[in-house]
């Protein structure tokens, strides 16, 4: 057995939340001329050179500590305690990146003591804060939360949501270090929902990266790639620079992590060096060990020894003690694979003892499973038993799911040996169980389905676009035709019998032009619109590939009938200017039954009133199903149970209505989730083609989207008037 200590990502869980590139040059441009043009020595000048040093020191650490030096002699000289503070401050700040750190507690501890002076309680927060950093990178977590804690008390009795983000997002990293990710993960999402209340697109993507990295540890892959793709997309749409670096490393550990070895290198090494120019040695460490497992993954172990080796050195000189113990388990395991096992038991008792003085959950159970590994080697399978036993109780715990069935399939292989052949058959068991979870999760469906969806996201935005384009050319035609009208009438008034006579045949003719023109558009929409089945179809078959590799024979004879109904009806439909009502409920009917057949999320309903024979009514193809399709995706959002949509058809006074209802979060709060000027895509077109379509028809026709809590209730209603035609 070959087990895989994990890839080390560090880049997303950085302290300090850092401006995009371009922002932060332009900040720095306009402070340095500010700065030029203000000669003066006084304290406005000590702001300027603070503002500046606190911009640079995560770029440029000589530039940082000539800046603040100047500030601190001008303070001194005025007396002015808050700007010398201030420059203590990010001293002890840049100390840190230095991994200076007994100097950087005196520097901060310095500045503490004056913004107690000067009384100011955001300073103080702000001291308690890097001090809790500070305890982070010397890997003493207890002492970094007990001063992230001060700090957000302090912060929550000012209201400053921003920095108790912050703060919470720092708790978070700390027990991510102790391997309590069920606490991490619960204090990442609560920053994420205070950067999402104050719109903060930087953190947003900094705490995805998180969650995704936390998930990535446990081996939900499908999760961690979710989450990856969220951040990456925001990333790039801000262009910065540091966040690219992240951007570049979660990549190579998503290729690393489909065995596309050749790009994990690629992206790890760019991101290597665009690190080296930060200089910042932790962040370094961190991805030469990625670059050592994945060469280790890829059998080159010369390669994979020399870049464990470099990281090794490098966490002894910033005495960074978890990444020391990450490089000896990969560098046990390179001994293994190579049959050195005195040199991997060496290796992997250092480790131990690391973890052990750092409370290092996961590097532990690496540890653990290493040292049963190296002693089934050398057939003791006593020792072997109880490291493996150690291991897999770490595993179980924190939900190590790729650990769990490493230990799973050695303690089969231990088990034998000693001649317990029932435990070793319930080990394998466990193994094969573990082995096929994983497998399904990650190589058939998720992993494929997630990767498409982002590609796909970034094409359809330009489809979006286009859409709306169109949209607009729709609208600004109708406004053409309403002048057009108004001066025709003008000019029949004016003219006599003759030209009457040839004012109405021309504006015959350009009515009938107008309305060919509006025709094509509304087709070039519906093209359009035909782009979303490639996606649909996508998302079924790897479904029902899914039920097939489960060996599910019914349910996926069940799905397919259902898939190519429903394929067959939308085909059908779309050659048509109406349908009868019944195909179209058929259609709706079989969508919703599709996407709650793999596991049952929501209970639907679709319900016609019993004075409508709906295959006497034809109306417009498509109108419903973009609404269900709203309710499916983001009605509902977090919430897991009781889950309810409700399709309902009703024909009163002529008028034959639709409403689409749900039980979830609401309209208003899926706006307030997208930005408040945010407009449904749904909404808007169907608006549009109903214009068109009641003008068509002569009929009256409408839509409205409610938030249901105005009638003391919760989720969405959808209301929608349609045009139709009766078959007599």
């Amino acid at each position: 057995m070959n087990f895989k200590p994990k890839v080390v990502v560090a880049l997303c869980c950085s302290l300090f939340l850092l401006s995009g590139v371009q922002s932060q040059s332009t900040a720095l441009d306009s402070l340095e001329i500010a700065l030029q043009n203000h000669k003066q020595k006084d304290s406005v000048r000590v702001n300027l050179l603070n503002e500046i040093a606190e911009l640079s020191y995560k770029k440029n650490l000589d530039k940082t500590m000539s800046y603040v030096a100047a500030s601190e002699r001008i303070s001194d000289s005025l007396g002015y305690k808050k700007g010398l503070a201030r420059s203590l401050l990010i001293k002890g700040k840049a100390q840190i990146e230095q991994s200076r750190f007994e100097k950087a507690y005196q520097t901060i501890d310095e500045a503490l003591q004056l913004y107690e002076v000067v009384r100011s309680k955001k300073g103080i927060s702000e001291c308690y804060s890097t001090l809790g950093f500070l305890f982070y990178r010397k890997e003493d977590q207890k002492q970094a939360i007990a001063h992230h804690q001060k700090s957000m008390d302090i912060n929550q009795e000012l209201g400053n949501k921003e920095a108790i983000s912050t703060n919470l997002a720092n708790i978070g990293r700390v027990y991510f270090e102790l391997g309590n990710y069920v606490e991490s993960v619960s204090y990442f999402k609560r920053a994420l929902a205070i950067d999402d209340e104050i719109g903060d697109e930087e953190k947003i993507s900094q705490n995805l990266g998180n969650i995704g990295v936390i998930y990535a540890y446990q081996g939900n892959h499908p999760q961690a790639l979710e989450y990856y793709n969220k951040s990456i997309t925001i990333d790039e749409k801000r262009g910065d620079t540091l966040g690219i670096i992240a951007v570049l490393n979660n990549k190579g550990i998503i290729y690393q992590t489909m065995q596309n070895y050749d790009q994990a290198i690629a992206h790890y090494v760019q991101a290597l060096q665009m690190q080296k120019k930060y200089g910042n040695k932790k962040n370094m460490a961190d991805i030469l060990i990625n670059l050592g497992f994945v060469y280790e993954q890829n059998k080159e172990y010369k390669s994979a020894y020399n870049y464990l080796k470099e990281a090794l050195d490098l966490c002894k000189e910033i005495n960074y003690k978890s990444g020391e113990a990450y490089a000896l388990n990969n560098m046990g395991n390179v001994f293994i694979v190579q049959g050195a096992l005195e040199q991997a038991l060496h290796h992997f008792e250092q480790a131990k003892t690391i973890n052990l003085s750092v409370d290092n959950q996961l590097g532990l159970c690496v540890s653990y499973l290493g040292l049963a590994e190296v002693y089934v080697g050398q057939k003791n399978n006593d020792k072997a038993l109880i490291y493996a036993l150690k291991s897999k109780g770490i595993s179980s715990k924190n939900k190590f799911l790729e650990y769990q069935r490493d230990v799973s399939e050695l303690l089969s292989k231990i088990h034998i040996n000693r001649g317990n052949y029932k435990k070793a058959y319930e080990s394998h068991q466990r193994f094969k169980v573990l082995n096929d979870s994983l497998f399904n999760k990650e190589n058939v469906q998720k992993i494929a389905q997630l990767e498409y969806e982002y590609k796909y996201k970034q094409a359809m935005d330009s489809v979006n676009i286009r859409e709306l384009q169109l949209t607009k050319t729709v609208t600004s035609t109708n406004l053409d035709l309403e002048k057009s009208r108004r001066k025709y009438l003008w000019a029949i008034i004016g003219v006599l019998s003759v030209s009457l006579l040839l004012g109405a045949i021309i504006f015959y003719q350009k009515f009938k032009n107008m309305k060919v023109r509006n025709e094509n558009i509304v087709m070039e929409q519906k093209l359009l619109r035909s782009q979303m089945t490639p996606h649909f179809i996508f998302n079924s078959l790897s479904v029902l590939q899914g039920m097939i590799l489960n060996n599910e024979d019914k349910k996926s004879v069940s799905y397919l009938s259902k898939f190519s109904k429903l394929l067959r009806i939308t085909l059908e439909n779309s050659r048509d200017k109406t349908v009868l009502l019944s195909e179209e409920i058929t259609g709706v009917e079989n969508y919703l039954a599709l996407q709650n057949l793999e596991n049952e999320a929501y209970l639907y309903n679709v319900s016609v009133a019993n004075t409508i024979d709906p295959t006497l009514f034809k109306i417009p193809p498509m109108l419903i199903q973009p609404f269900v399709e709203n309710a499916v995706k983001h009605a509902f959002a977090d919430q897991k149970e009781n889950r309810e949509i409700e399709v309902d058809i009703k024909h009163i006074h002529e008028k034959l209505t639709c409403t689409i209802i749900d039980n979830g979060i609401g309209i208003d709060l899926q706006k307030k989730g997208h930005g408040k000027d945010k407009k449904s895509m749904a909404t808007t077109i169907t608006s549009e083609r109903l214009e068109l379509l009641a003008k068509d028809l002569k009929m009256e026709s409408s839509v409205t989207v409610e938030d249901r809590k105005k009638y003391n209730a919760q989720g969405t209603l959808v209301t929608l008037v349609i045009p139709y035609v009766k078959i007599i």
